[in-house]
């Protein structure tokens, strides 16, 4: 089929060919292939420098020792339980301290009030180191719940709260402009102009906060924790079970990666429009 273009007969292509034009991503390409490969290069160094001797057993045990060891936690049924009061804790506190932050930070970038009144004290608040207010935090809160999960939100508010107040304060003049052309009320303006605008600036604090959360919760369950990953990771160094250790660690990071990656698919999906 052909069509008139300036004069000029220009063949148009069947919709078979359109199609053909854009052959589908091979799978080394896509880019969950790609991130895969540098963890799994990481695990055959691993394998290869513990089946050589070259990595003693007492540094780090072998993948195999490793496997082993997470059976055993699994099969004991500890990890099960340990598994929800860890994701209890870091789920209370993340949403405690990501609520304070976002507010905190949307208040300190739009008012001038916020901005001489809320942004100091967090400036100021943020340079305490957060694993030194422990036994502060033992004082106030006791040795149960509440310090582990005060710990966490505190993680947590700062790297949010510098993100969404920076993504606000750079926002482009002319999305206001356009918000005072159209007469939006205040929290149309945040709604429809702020908030979207800042978006990609506070999902990145989002990603940093989660991987706070998850340090924050490795220390705060050394405190006088009776469970939780921290409570099985700490049984096994009285009882110098360094296998049970790093199998606590590795499930840390899982869990860290698992919550990054679910921010970075939401990530994609709400920042369609930004082809970068």
């Amino acid at each position: 089929m052909t069509v008139a273009i300036g004069g000029k007969a220009i063949a148009r292509p069947s919709p078979a060919a359109v199609t053909s034009l854009g052959p589908s991503v091979r799978f080394y390409r896509r880019p969950g292939f790609l991130r895969a490969l540098a963890p799994l290069a990481l695990l055959i160094g691993w394998l290869v420098t513990s089946s050589t001797g070259l990595l003693s057993e007492r540094v780090l045990p072998a993948p195999s020792v490793i496997y082993r060891a997470g059976l055993e936690v699994y099969r004991s049924g500890d990890l099960v339980d340990a598994l929800l009061v860890s994701g209890q804790r870091v789920l209370i506190g993340f949403t405690l301290g990501a609520a304070i932050a976002m507010v905190l930070g949307v208040l300190a970038a739009t008012s001038g009030l916020g901005e001489y009144v809320i942004d100091p004290t967090m400036q100021m608040l943020r340079t305490l180191p957060l694993f030194g207010l422990i036994p502060v935090f033992i004082i106030w809160f006791g040795i149960d719940e509440q310090p582990k999960v005060f710990l966490i939100g505190l993680g947590v508010a700062f790297p949010l709260y510098l993100n969404t107040y920076a993504g606000i304060r750079h926002l482009d003049g002319k999305l206001l402009e356009l918000s005072e052309v159209l007469q939006l009320t205040r929290w149309e303006r945040l709604r429809d102009i702020v908030i979207p605008g800042a978006l990609p600036q506070i999902l990145v604090g989002l990603r940093q906060s989660l991987g706070i959360a998850w340090l924050s919760l490795i220390v705060a369950e050394q405190v006088n924790a009776s469970a939780g990953l921290g409570f099985i990771v700490n049984n096994a160094r009285e009882f110098l079970r360094t296998d049970i250790v790093i199998f606590g660690l590795l499930v840390y990071g899982a869990f860290g990666l698992l919550t990054d990656s679910i921010v970075r698919a939401f990530e994609r999906r709400a920042l369609r429009w930004n082809r970068s």
